[in-house]
């Protein structure tokens, strides 16, 4: 008997709140994968700030960059504008840093494209995190 999508999406955000790291950051990447992304932001947005082990904060703003959309990165943008704790923040922009997409000039292309948007968030963090990487991109 084949599982249905709704009940492994119910089993992803359950094992979000698993005790194990790695049951975490495999929800992190199944939810991230989400055709539902709005209905799990706010898991996934817990998973990021994940205070007891940065692989799931790795592997699930990982996820979130694979989708190489808008909402993934404004999702992994926040998190990085709001991670309290160093280690997380680092992972998130390690993360960012290492995306192997924008490594080449149009895919930096495309992530300018997509940074439009989060540059003019109603959210400072966000906003910030944006321009901060734009900066990056095109330096003046």
């Amino acid at each position: 008997m084949a599982v249905s999508d709704d009940q492994e999406l119910g089993r992803a955000i359950g094992n979000a709140d698993s005790p194990t790291w790695s049951v975490r950051a495999a929800a992190g990447r199944h939810l991230a994968r989400s055709r539902e992304i709005d209905e799990v932001a706010d898991v996934l947005y817990r998973l990021l700030l994940d205070s007891h082990d940065t692989a799931v904060t790795w592997r699930t703003a990982e996820a979130l960059l694979e989708r190489g959309d808008a909402v993934g990165l404004r999702l992994v943008l926040l998190a990085r504008s709001n991670a309290a704790a160093e280690a997380t923040a680092e992972e998130i922009q390690a993360a960012l840093d290492c995306n192997p997409d924008w490594m080449t000039a149009a895919c930096a292309d495309r992530l300018t494209k997509h940074l439009r948007n989060p540059a003019m968030d109603e959210d400072a963090g966000v906003r910030d995190e944006a321009r901060r990487i734009l900066g990056s991109l095109r330096p003046e």
